[in-house]
């Protein structure tokens, strides 16, 4: 790979989402809000007839309520008069039946058969689970403590049409992300969700869930972190809810003895107070994971840490690039800025409209399929949790704004696309990313996070629709800039699409000549 480009698409699009990870792209999940909305007013239309089928029936019950009383009174001067022994008659043969038809039919039949025709398009359990844990990658991410994120209170969010979208989590919400995470064995997740869930619940906040059940999980996520004291208060407490419960006293029993030991091990003869602060992000330590380069990685994605000097900045520049005076170039020249010194990236504005973006969209949403990673030691393709986005690829021949935008590719740039990877469209899902990699041997505006960061050198560029990000990531004598190692950080707030092309060195020896050395 000689060169990578990157084009910053727009948001929103609308498609028919396959079934199973359907939270790795946000465009294919749009359908499934129109999906909802057609089962409410399903649901709507069943309980409108349930309503009118039992006034029916309450209406018949109160009628007969009326005339059995009197009837019954008097059954033999009731019936005296033939009219009413017609009528009993009648209604005993005819109308009870009418009666019995009525109530046996079923209002629901239209909702179901609603709800079969769509469930084949709705999220399965991977999905929940998928979504579940991309909030957790955002928390990580973005330091969000459970609370905040709770309220539904995101960095970065704005108004949509003069609407705020907000979003809340109930009692059993946190709950259930902290029971995902505790059966991943995510003990450090699983307190913080289990610890809001509780906080939920204290101030009153009412809930399908028992208290007894969130305190169960707390304290042995707990005692997983090492907080023996707290696991101990948060299960005597637990104790005092429910005395019978078998598998809180033998915890007891057990944490008692492992504090009593540590004790005894360490000299003291008194154990430290339970912490009667609140679990915050901070209270415990996130275990470390396969990322070296994770801590980094997440401050460029915050915006923290970008080692932009003013050296650096006074090197950094804007200009014109007409292509070596290329006709397609020289009416209007491609605006183009640094946004690094060394290595090299640039952006390019304006590189892309808002009608070659949607067409775009629109020619690759049918197309989507989840993104894939080369497995370094079988060298098949195949999903992995670190790449959350669904891709397509484009060829020229699709459409003339594809042939188009591959030709200003080629303008911009002064490569041959002869021997260019198509271009890709990815869209990412729910907290979607693609952690740190390189791209040898890799297009819209976003609320908040999704920017490109490289960690080795402390870059972040950010999101810009309609612009286009270039660097090359090998050097003039072909070996690969391992400076170049970047990552797509996690979406918090809007939808993020981008479309890549790759640019291979093959094809450019006379555009882009070698070099005698490897920082050529």
């Amino acid at each position: 790979m000689a060169a990578f480009l990157v084009f910053l698409l727009s948001t929103l699009s609308f498609s028919s989402p396959t079934r199973a990870e359907i939270f790795t792209s946000i465009g294919q999940m749009t359908n499934l809000i129109f999906t909802e909305r057609e089962l409410v007013q399903s649901l709507k239309e069943y309980i409108q007839a349930e309503e009118q089928k039992l006034e029916t029936v309450r209406s018949w019950a109160n009628k007969l309520d009326k005339l059995t009383r009197t009837s019954t009174s008097d059954p033999e001067g009731f019936l005296a008069h033939p009219v009413n022994a017609y009528k009993l008659m009648k209604r005993l043969n005819t109308e009870w039946s009418e009666l019995e038809s009525l109530v046996l039919q079923d209002p629901s039949d239209g909702f179901i058969s609603n709800m079969s025709v769509h469930r084949q398009y709705f999220p399965d359990e991977e999905d929940e689970k998928g979504a579940a844990k991309a909030l957790l990658r955002l928390q990580d991410t973005y330091k969000l403590d459970a609370e905040s994120f709770s309220k539904g209170k995101l960095p970065g969010q704005r108004q949509h049409s003069g609407v705020r979208y907000n979003a809340l989590l109930t009692v059993d919400d946190c709950f259930d992300m902290g029971k995902m995470a505790y059966n991943d064995n995510d003990y450090y997740h699983s307190v913080l969700w289990m610890q809001q869930s509780l906080r939920q619940m204290d101030s009153g906040e009412e809930a399908k869930t028992p208290k007894a059940d969130v305190l169960d999980y707390l304290s042995y996520s707990v005692y997983q972190m090492g907080d023996l004291p707290r696991a101990i208060e948060l299960t005597r407490r637990l104790l005092a809810i429910d005395p019978s419960h078998q598998r809180a006293g033998g915890n007891l029993r057990y944490f008692e003895r492992l504090l009593s030991k540590e004790l005894q091990d360490s000299g003291q003869t008194q154990p430290e107070p339970a912490d009667e602060r609140p679990i915050q992000l901070d209270t415990y330590q996130r275990p470390k994971d396969y990322l070296p380069e994770r801590e980094a990685y997440e401050a460029l994605c915050r915006g923290e840490g970008v080692k932009m000097t003013t050296k650096r900045q006074s090197r950094l520049f804007c200009r014109y690039r007409d292509g070596n005076r290329n006709p397609r170039l020289l009416l209007k020249p491609m605006k183009e800025e640094d946004e690094w010194d060394s290595p090299h990236i640039v952006r390019f504005l304006e590189a892309l409209s808002d009608e070659e973006i949607q067409k775009i969209k629109e020619i690759a949403t049918p197309k989507l399929a989840r993104a894939t990673v080369r497995d370094p030691k079988t060298g098949v393709l195949t999903v992995a949790h670190y790449r959350v986005s669904k891709s397509a690829w484009l060829e020229g021949e699709d459409d003339p704004v594809i042939a188009r935008v591959n030709q200003r590719i080629e303008d911009i740039t002064g490569l041959t696309v002869d021997t260019a990877e198509l271009l890709q469209v990815a869209n990412y899902g729910v907290g979607g990313q693609y952690e740190p990699h390189f791209d040898f041997s890799r297009m819209s505006d976003v609320e908040a996070g999704g920017a490109t960061v490289f960690p080795d050198f402390g870059a972040s560029v950010w999101p810009r629709k309609g612009t286009a990000v270039f660097w090359y990531n090998l050097f003039r004598s072909g070996e690969g800039d391992y400076r170049t190692r970047h990552a797509a950080c996690p979406v918090l707030v809007g939808s993020k699409w981008v479309s890549n092309k790759w640019i291979h060195e093959r094809g450019q020896e006379f555009r882009r000549p070698c070099g005698l050395t490897e920082v050529d």
